[in-house]
């Protein structure tokens, strides 16, 4: 009977949470072959047979978990102090493609393990666009963040951060340690292994990490981080402990290698000799014959060579790179001509994606990193200009969500530009050749599943999921980001998937920006016949209001399948009339898309049908606002049958005839371009080129 008892005491005792001022452990030689104490892993997270805690695995838009198996006891109840807490481990963070990362990683205490919710690329799998920085996640973090996020107010691309309940840095710090009284940088995606130290005092509520080079043993006694902050609301009795990481569109890994935690005391130091080592990065030392012995055999040549000389540098003006003033300010990664060159196989025509009004666009394979892109190579005829050029660099440039086209940098080429994205931008600079190039989409381009029976449909969970997703891209240009960003062109060809199909809103070559609390001013009439505005035409000013009417077009031309105008004979067939008539005879389900059949979310495809009707109201104030939009998507808040008792007919329908007249058909719609990454290029003129 004893012995069954203490057998039982002790059963109990394992399976309780882990008491405070018991809790200490550390991982300091591999993560594998402790029994009892295996991370709990999720999303792409593994153990390598070498005992290495890879958070993730080099793969694109994935994303990982690791936590430490059992609760932890952060206070005696909920009402009181939080406990103090240090943590140390090392790190490592590489990319095939040494220029360009995949975001970041974060140390983390949470109240459940895996951060269910928690998206991939900027937010670390730590949070999502609803909940990120809401009270009730109950989220303390670290982050080691390699890409700086203007929506995050992130204050660089190589930062630590110190994160409450949001990836919006209660306090943060360039990487780097001082030693001494000098400040030293750390290149946090540099693939060096490197020491962080998170402690906590809950008598002083003082929170400061330090970070340093994996060859300095001990903790530097300056901080880099160092913040007067109260955890007891945060954290809650028992919490979970561990680690989340993300990559976005570069193949990066994110691996701890050491880990070492304790409540209430101070975490012991890790033994770098006994950490199992990391393999070595490979790469190429320049000789010095390289690095001196060319410039001077170079001087010697324009000595001797005087005339061969001047006639390779008349022949290289041709084609020389220029670097203008703006450039420095908004110019992300620059890329050589041949590169690109070799990744299009020179521009073959069996690497043509598509063709439009401003253009080819080529798939390519860069050399050096084996990334798949997309190269648009922009026609000498084109009307946009320089002026565009630049408003797609300062705006795509610096946007980043998950549901956006995400520029990846550009080269000039002489008097001629080159250009890299994420898919879809257009531009061109006369006198010279514009090549824009884009992470690139294997799906293609939307329009191609919706219309003209395609081969492949997409069902309706796919549909809606990528309605959601172009909602909340909106949304971030017209609330979240810095400044207002207005699209101009939203519209189904320029929503392009990627492999997992999900929808990605491209082609801000039409867009504008404006500070927030200020008012647009007035440009020329852009856009495509079908998705304008009745009052962009009348005044030329495009605002949040006019993109939510593009956007109702967009979820009827998704949910029906048929485009907002189709000609039919001598008249102009509407398709909001259609989907109105149809709700105006209380069956607005007999407007959706057939070739979905039954296999459908009958509520789901009624609010997007009306919420495309209430967004395509001639009255710009009648219109939700896209924060609305994504609620009512969310079903956060209802669409409730009161905000479209008002609706007539004439309230919807004017806007989509809008441009249909004489000085609109000037420049005749192409709506019959069918290329599988048609939304590279517009299919349909624009009714100005200006701006």
């Amino acid at each position: 009977m004893f012995v069954k008892l203490s057998a039982l005491l002790v059963l109990l005792v394992l399976l309780a949470p882990a008491e405070a001022q018991d809790l200490n452990f550390i991982y300091n030689d591999g993560f594998s072959g402790r029994s009892g104490l295996n991370l709990s892993l999720d999303g792409v997270a593994e153990i390598t047979p070498k005992g290495h805690l890879k958070l993730t695995n080099g793969t694109r838009q994935s994303s990982g978990h690791a936590f430490y198996p059992n609760p932890v006891t952060f206070k005696n109840s909920e009402k009181d102090s939080a406990f103090s807490f240090s943590t140390n481990f090392v790190f490592a963070i590489r990319s095939q493609y040494s220029t360009f990362t995949g975001h970041g990683m974060a140390f983390v205490i949470a109240p459940m393990r895996g951060l269910p919710g928690g998206l991939s690329n900027q937010y670390l799998s730590l949070f999502n666009v609803s909940n990120n920085g809401k009270f009730t996640n109950h989220v303390f973090a670290v982050e080691l963040d390699t890409i700086e996020n203007p929506e995050f107010s992130d204050i660089n691309g190589n930062h630590v951060g110190i994160d409450i309940n949001g990836l919006r840095s209660v306090k943060a710090a360039s990487a780097g340690y001082f030693d001494g009284q000098y400040f030293k940088n750390l290149t946090l995606n540099s693939g060096k292994e490197m020491r962080v130290w998170v402690e906590y005092d809950g008598t002083k509520k003082q929170i400061e990490v330090t970070m340093a080079p994996i060859a300095v043993a001990t903790k530097p006694p300056t901080p880099l981080l160092s913040l007067k902050y109260d955890l007891s609301p945060i954290l809650k009795k028992t919490m979970y402990v561990g680690f989340s990481s993300s990559t976005g569109s570069f193949l990066t890994s994110h691996i701890v290698v050491g880990w070492s935690f304790r409540m209430n005391g101070q975490a012991q130091d890790l033994i770098a000799s006994k950490l199992p080592k990391l393999p070595s990065i490979a790469g190429k030392k320049r000789s010095m014959l390289f690095t001196f012995g060319v410039p001077l055999i170079s001087v010697s040549l324009v000595l001797l060579v005087v005339s061969g000389v001047l006639y390779v540098i008349r022949r290289k003006r041709k084609f020389a790179e220029v670097l203008e003033d703006w450039e420095l300010d908004y110019g992300p990664q620059r890329f050589k001509y041949k590169e690109l060159y070799i990744a299009t196989k020179g521009f073959r025509e069996k690497e043509l994606l598509g063709t439009g009004g401003f253009g080819k666009v080529y798939r390519g394979l860069l050399p050096s990193s084996k990334i798949e892109i997309a190269v648009k190579r922009v026609s000498h005829e084109s009307r946009q200009g320089m002026k565009e050029f630049v408003a797609e660099i300062v705006s795509i440039g610096r946007l980043r969500h998950r549901n956006l086209v995400q520029l990846l940098g550009y080269c000039r080429y002489g008097l001629q530009i080159l250009i890299i994205y994420s898919p879809n931008f257009s531009s061109s600079l006369r006198k010279g050749e514009l090549l824009l190039v884009y992470d690139y989409m294997p799906n293609g381009s939307l329009d191609k599943y919706l219309f003209d029976q395609p081969e492949v449909t997409l069902n309706w969970s796919q549909r809606f999921k990528v309605i959601k997703g172009v909602a909340s891209g909106l949304f971030y240009l017209h609330e979240e980001w810095e400044q207002v960003v207005i699209h101009r062109d939203v519209k189904a060809s320029n929503v392009l998937l990627d492999e997992e199909f999900n929808g990605r809103l491209g082609d801000f070559g039409l867009a504008r920006l404006y500070d927030h609390g200020t008012d647009p001013q007035t440009t020329h009439v852009v856009g495509t016949l079908g998705y304008l505005a009745p009052e962009h035409t009348l005044t030329g000013r495009a605002t949040k209001s006019t993109d939510v009417f593009a956007f109702g077009a967009f979820l009827l031309e998704v949910a029906c399948g048929k485009r907002p105008t189709k000609t039919q004979g001598p008249e102009d067939v509407i398709l909001v009339d259609w989907v109105f008539s149809c709700w105006n005879r209380s069956n607005i389900l007999e407007a959706r898309d057939q070739s979905f059949g039954t296999d459908f979310v009958a509520e789901e495809v009624e609010l997007v049908l009306k919420l495309g009707l209430l967004c395509s109201h001639s009255e710009p104030a009648a219109r939700p606002s896209m924060r609305q939009v994504v609620q009512y998507l969310a079903g956060d808040v209802a669409l409730s049958e009161m905000s479209l008792l008002g609706l007539s007919s004439s309230d919807i329908a004017i806007g989509h005839r809008v441009g249909f007249d004489d000085y609109a058909m000037s420049y005749q719609s192409s709506l019959g371009n069918k290329s599988s990454h048609s939304s590279y290029v517009p299919e349909s003129a624009l009714l100005s080129g200006g701006r």
